[in-house]
């Protein structure tokens, strides 16, 4: 383990948050606007493994300094606007898929098992990606 792990387990935190996010408006897209069950089922599936892995590392909301993060008030122009549903789609599997990458890499200094199971998701959420544009393409 690295000589500062409470500051590597604030990054597996924030990023198992915002993978988590991510994958829900993913999910919510596929029930409510395609109404396809299989991209919400799929999606689902990964969020209920990232959170099965989040509740093995719990310690890690102890952790937490929401009030003092400096990256709080960061934005973008590009995090202000949106101009379709396949643009949320894209913004939010894209956020999924860098926190995966994030998870997969930290995890490496805590728990070599799990940093696994984040790159086997990671690589699924390009899966989730492909199929949502595809879907929405053919609906929308």
């Amino acid at each position: 383990m690295e000589k500062r792990p409470e500051a590597i387990k604030r990054v597996a935190d924030a990023n198992l948050n915002r993978a988590r996010e991510g994958l829900r408006v993913v999910e919510d897209i596929a029930r409510f606007v395609l109404n396809n069950e299989q991209l919400t089922n799929f999606a689902k599936n990964m969020r209920s493994e990232i959170s099965i892995l989040q509740k093995k590392h719990k310690d890690f909301l102890s952790l937490r300094k929401t009030e003092s993060d400096v990256g709080v008030k960061l934005e973008s122009v590009n995090e202000k606007r949106r101009d379709s549903i396949e643009d949320i789609v894209l913004a939010n599997i894209k956020r999924t898929q860098e926190s995966l990458r994030v998870l997969e890499e930290i995890f490496k200094l805590i728990d070599e098992e799990s940093s696994l199971k984040f790159k086997a998701l990671r690589y699924n959420s390009y899966i989730l990606e492909k199929n949502t544009i595809e879907n929405i393409k053919d609906q929308l």
